[in-house]
């Protein structure tokens, strides 16, 4: 079968898991009976235990779902340490469901699912050796990828049940009241765990850091929470924000910031009270620094800035340029110390952010939001998925959940190396053409023609060609030739839902 996208569906998975293909980025306005967590009754003054062992033998078994968070990214010790003794228990069959998984965690997910304790995943990306593992065939069951806000919305309708859910945090006091601004491995917004601890069956903390009862501020409360673990370090703070935080010196990446602040500033919605939502690479961190200087310079400030928080964007909340942040997870070190310091910096959980099924998510508020791409195509729709060479190596994360807004920007370089970035048809489409208003590369920018409101606004923008993004495939190709189709297998590694629980493409594994 096929979507409204144009994408081909297997069948027989779309039957047996009982699925929708894509239609429309029109959520509508359903009636939802949202799902609740078995609770274990707790009367006992003290949760804390001293072994994970002991933990994972009350609460795991065959078949189950276990779930773990991302906040501490490449710094995580929680992960490893859990999963290590559910491998040597022998335990099987489990589904891994973690907000996303990131490179630290790769050998031991490819122990597990070689040793079959692990045969399903849901998240919301993977890359390196655990991407490659996957593409090529290495899990037995499809891997389902899903949005932050989406997974919020499966958490809550029951589509994702979590059995147990081990989260790590940098302090808990014994009866589990917890947050991610205090102790050693501080990491800020609590967001993405948020949604394990209000719905997992079980609840595990584990935590170097015991406070005095009770400990406040609590984003994760005692009535959630089952087993409090003390184990000698929950995670690195200096890797939190490796790798995906840097501010760049290359001038093709410092151009394309600069014509994506000349696109907000010339469009309807940069005004006074407007709000955005930007990303934490290199060219992303310099739009906001370009759009600072803009703010300034036209006496203009915004309602709010929205998503994964880095300093450059805490520094406008303590500049007064920003009135509030709304915090679902912070990038670096610096914007996890401003939301322990700054009251205008409020933490929420990925259903205010972005799901689409509740009353009213924070995404549905946004003017203007930057997002990235790995290619995009002459639809407008985007990869952030796979590579060129067909493999798994990115996230939907946040992507297709912001691409709701008003103004929605793809910020990418024409090429990269030798590798088209703007082509004929995306390899994985993540987020479809009708979310993308418009695209900035660093040889000029193409409009959605949908968006005729744009086109006006932006035809004569002083020193920003605009082009069709036909022509800019067609400058692509002439750049770095026509590489040779990839080549799949018929079987589905992977599907990936869009943020209404639909399917909007199937992953296939690579040919050796």
């Amino acid at each position: 079968m096929k979507n409204s996208v144009n994408r081909e569906l297997p069948d027989d998975l779309m039957k047996k898991l009982n699925y929708k293909g894509f239609d429309t980025t029109d959520i509508g306005h359903p009636d939802i009976q949202r799902v609740a967590p078995k609770v274990h009754v707790t009367t006992g003054n003290d949760k804390v235990v001293d072994s994970i062992e002991d933990v994972v033998k009350k609460t795991v078994k065959d078949g189950m779902t276990i779930s773990f968070h991302h906040h501490f990214r490449n710094g995580d010790f929680v992960f490893n340490k859990v999963m290590r003794i559910i491998i040597d228990l022998g335990i099987k069959d489990l589904t891994l469901a973690p907000s996303s998984l990131t490179g630290v965690m790769n050998d031991m997910v490819i122990e597990a699912i070689k040793k079959g304790t692990i045969t399903n995943i849901t998240s919301s990306g993977m890359r390196g050796s655990l991407g490659d593992f996957v593409s090529h065939g290495g899990l037995k069951n499809p891997v389902i990828f899903r949005s932050h806000g989406n997974r919020a919305r499966a958490i809550e309708h029951g589509d994702i049940k979590i059995d147990v859910a081990f989260l790590g945090v940098p302090n808990a006091d014994k009866l589990g009241n917890a947050n991610g601004m205090q102790g050693d491995a501080v990491f800020g917004s609590l967001g993405y765990a948020l949604m394990d601890a209000q719905y997992a069956d079980r609840v595990v903390l584990l935590t170097d850091n015991i406070m005095p009862y009770p400990n406040t501020p609590a984003s994760i409360k005692q009535t959630q929470v089952d087993y409090v673990v003390k184990v000698d370090k929950v995670g690195d703070p200096d890797k939190i924000g490796s790798g995906a935080t840097r501010f760049t010196k290359d001038p093709k990446e410092l151009k394309i910031a600069s014509t994506v602040n000349d696109v907000i500033v010339n469009s309807p919605y940069f005004k006074d009270g407007f709000s955005f939502q930007t990303g934490s690479g290199g060219a992303a961190l310099a739009v906001t620094r370009y759009l600072r200087q803009a703010m300034i310079d036209n006496k203009i400030k915004a309602s709010f800035a929205l998503g994964g928080i880095t300093k450059p964007t805490t520094d406008l909340l303590d500049e007064g340029l920003v009135s509030r942040v709304m915090d679902v997870q912070d990038f670096d070190k610096g914007a996890a110390e401003s939301m322990h310091t700054n009251p205008n910096q409020q933490e929420i959980d990925a259903s205010w952010y972005a799901d689409p099924d509740n009353k009213g998510a924070m995404v549905d508020q946004l003017d203007v939001v930057i997002l990235s791409a790995l290619e995009i195509d002459t639809g407008f729709n985007v990869n952030v998925m796979t590579g060129s060479d067909g493999v798994i190596r990115g996230a939907v994360g946040g992507h297709q959940d912001a691409a709701t807004a008003k103004l929605t920007i793809i910020s990418a370089p024409l090429v990269r190396g030798r590798i088209a970035t703007v082509v004929p048809k995306v390899t994985t489409n993540v987020t479809p053409g009708d979310s993308v208003d418009v695209l900035v590369t660093e040889y000029g920018i193409a409009i959605n023609p949908r968006r005729k409101d744009l086109q006006e606004a932006f035809a004569n923008l002083p020193g920003v060609p605009v082009y069709t993004i036909e022509e800019l495939q067609k400058m692509a190709e002439a750049k770095v030739g026509k590489p040779k189709p990839l080549e799949f297998t018929d079987r589905t590694v992977a599907l990936v839902e869009y943020r209404d629980g639909s399917i909007i493409d199937a992953i296939h594994e690579v040919k050796d």
